[in-house]
């Protein structure tokens, strides 16, 4: 089929509804974008909320600051051993009861609670060995002002560590018990995701233009502090879960006719990417709108980005970015477009338990249009990837798909 055919019947399967000019299309997102704009109101911050519990968060921290916290953390150890009591790590516990969502900053927080982590201890003698490890690389790190990821550390010692996820675990302990962002440690996540569209930002002191980086786009840098100078004339950044998507659209260079930066963590959202989004969408006060796919897991990786994760809570105010509008792909999507009935997948027993646990989730609940989105989706027991509208042609994710999106403001 040639491309205009596919557009034309694209269309036919769109209702007929006609898409207009780029100007015309954008219409409702430049109002949205107006007013963020005009909203003068400020963040709540948690001690302005004066809860009845205390809560735990971290800062970004200078590289003295970091040095001074570790050392005293390193005295209080050798003060304890001097006394004969041996030693033992006080460690914000990050358990899931300690996870806390609160509606007036629409976001994942951590319960202000410690549990003993001592050397002495059979049970957590080998764990106490790691965090004593972790924290002298840490000061060898900082100390030389160098920065490594998260697997160069592993494998400093893989003897002691054992497993990655191990030493992982225990530099987020570390983190939040020096009440710094992990950043700020010197330790950072391999470059995942990716950034293409109407964005120019220095990083390092290199010039960089996202609308040169051909199909691949830019990796997303992982040490976001070195990102300075951030300049766009984007109407909206377009959040994407998947990397074929993300693909499509830089190829169809979708950003030169819809001004917009095109963003994705190519799945699972990584802090880099998390913390690249919120930096854009507060540098530039644009409109986030997301692009995943229609199942549990699409939602469950937007309420990442937005509400903040149970295993980074100590830094949500870092991480979050609020007001992220869904876009697509909607359960109610399936039928609006006529999505074909053998793109459509069964939704395994997994599948389903995961969207009933997430419609328990209080964050969810805070969204009545999230709740009815999700219970279409378990009342009809499917589920779509972005993937399926490649069945009415290749293009129409980027022809036909969001330019009717945006163009009727059709995000919640």
């Amino acid at each position: 089929m040639s491309k205009r055919g596919g557009t034309e019947q694209a269309l036919a399967l769109a209702k007929g509804k006609k898409i207009r000019s780029a100007e015309d299309v954008l219409k409702k997102v430049k109002s949205l974008a107006a007013e963020l704009t005009a909203n003068t109101e400020v963040d709540k911050t948690l001690a302005q909320l004066n809860l009845p519990y205390n809560c735990r968060e971290v800062v970004d921290k200078d590289t003295d600051e970091v040095l001074a916290e570790i050392e005293s953390a390193i005295y209080g150890v050798a003060a304890s051993i001097m006394d004969g009591e041996g030693f033992s790590f006080d460690i914000p516990s990050r358990a899931k009861g300690n996870q806390m969502y609160v509606p007036e900053l629409d976001r994942i927080v951590l319960r202000d609670t410690v549990s003993k982590r001592p050397f002495a201890s059979t049970a957590t003698c080998r764990k106490a060995a790691v965090t004593s490890r972790i924290l002298s690389l840490v000061h060898e790190l900082v100390g030389k002002r160098i920065h490594v990821t998260k697997r160069d550390l592993f494998y400093t010692d893989v003897k002691l560590f054992e497993d990655q996820g191990q030493s992982d675990a225990v530099l987020d302990d570390l983190a939040c018990m020096l009440g710094c962002t992990r950043s700020s440690l010197h330790v950072v996540a391999s470059e995942k995701g990716v950034v293409v569209g109407r964005l120019t930002f220095r990083e390092d002191g290199d010039f960089i233009d996202c609308q040169r980086m051909g199909v691949g786009g830019k990796a997303i840098p992982p040490n976001v502090d070195k990102v300075s100078d951030i300049t766009s004339d984007a109407a909206f950044i377009l959040l994407v879960e998947k990397d074929a998507a993300f693909m499509r659209l830089a190829e169809d260079r979708f950003y030169n006719t819809y001004p917009c930066i095109i963003l994705t963590a190519k799945g699972q959202p990584d802090v880099a990417t998390r913390l690249f989004l919120k930096r854009l969408k507060t540098t530039l006060k644009i409109p986030v709108l997301a692009l995943v796919d229609s199942d549990p897991y699409g939602l469950k990786i937007l309420s990442v980005y937005m509400k903040g994760s149970m295993n980074m809570s100590y830094d949500s105010s870092n991480l979050t970015t609020p007001d992220i509008k869904w876009l697509g792909v909607r359960p109610s999507d399936l039928d609006r477009f006529s999505i074909p009935e053998q793109c459509r997948l069964p939704m395994t027993e997994e599948d389903i338990k995961t969207g009933r646990r997430l419609l328990e989730e209080d964050f969810i609940r805070a969204n009545p249009e999230w709740v009815k989105e999700l219970e279409l989706m378990l009342a009809s027991k499917v589920k779509a990837e972005i993937q399926a509208l490649s069945s009415f042609g290749f293009q129409y994710l980027t022809q036909v798909y969001l330019p009717l999106k945006l163009q009727e403001g059709d995000w919640i």
